[in-house]
């Protein structure tokens, strides 16, 4: 069985949340981590907290909306350390409101970055994995592409186009390239920080008190991905806490 020791992985929205736990279970297993947000004091520190504990890692300031960012991150893995083993598309934001709301800014904010922000990672990672021979594509989505609740159409709609991706990209992938789909429910991140809508940010908000599940369950099953072996590929993993309907 291949490990994660040395493996080269990029991470989008890796500055806190399932982010952040992914890039520290990763370097702590042995992992050549490079990290991209879009806040760079964040991004920072867990750059520095990586690298006291004698991990390896590089970091760039990423705006997965931009082509150009994530192309940049790509080309900073492989610059750094040689190859890309691994791209886990995780950023994404869950502005969510009623669609009575007609809050059209923030539905283009999902539809840009965890539609398109994902179709850019694939895009940058794609031709260099052909070249390669080998990678492995993580895409996060969410249990919301599996149960529609109100208020979260245009963020379910999100979701479930990553699920609808990350199905056909394996499906053209042949046997040398990965694809999986990681479906967390409620899970204690800062999600609720990008909805605007007060109502649906105290309900969201309270349901993170009752009985959101750490990040590290998420990051454990990335983790349980990764480590398998090259002709194995792990489809989609859902990972929810029990008390989650």
């Amino acid at each position: 069985m291949s490990t994660i020791k040395d493996k080269v992985v990029v991470i989008t929205g890796a500055s806190s949340g399932i982010g952040e736990a992914a890039a520290l279970l990763l370097a702590e297993r042995g992992a050549k981590v490079v990290l991209g947000a879009r806040g760079e004091p964040r991004l920072r520190d867990l750059a520095d907290r990586i690298a006291k504990a004698r991990g390896q890692c590089a970091w760039a300031c990423t705006d997965v909306r931009r082509r150009e960012d994530i192309s940049q991150l790509v080309e900073l893995a492989c610059e750094r350390f040689g190859q890309l083993d691994v791209l886990i598309n995780n950023a994404g934001v869950g502005p969510i409101s009623p669609l009575d709301e007609l809050r059209v800014d923030d539905w283009e904010d999902m539809i840009d970055v965890n539609i398109k922000g994902v179709l850019n990672g694939i895009a940058a990672a794609l031709p260099l994995f052909r070249t390669q021979g080998f990678g492995h594509f993580i895409n996060t989505a969410s249990t919301a592409a599996h149960r529609i609740a109100p208020n979260m159409a245009i963020y379910a709609a999100t979701k479930s186009a990553v699920r609808v991706i990350s199905e056909g990209l394996r499906q053209e992938a042949g046997d040398k390239l990965r694809v999986t789909v990681i479906s967390p429910g409620f899970t204690r991140t800062n999600f609720a920080e990008s909805v605007t809508d007060p109502e649906a940010k105290a309900q969201i908000s309270a349901s993170m008190d009752k009985f959101a599940m750490p990040p590290d369950a998420i990051a454990r099953a990335i983790a349980f991905a990764i480590e398998q072996p090259a002709d194995v590929d792990v489809g989609e993993i859902i990972v929810r806490p029990t008390a989650q309907g």
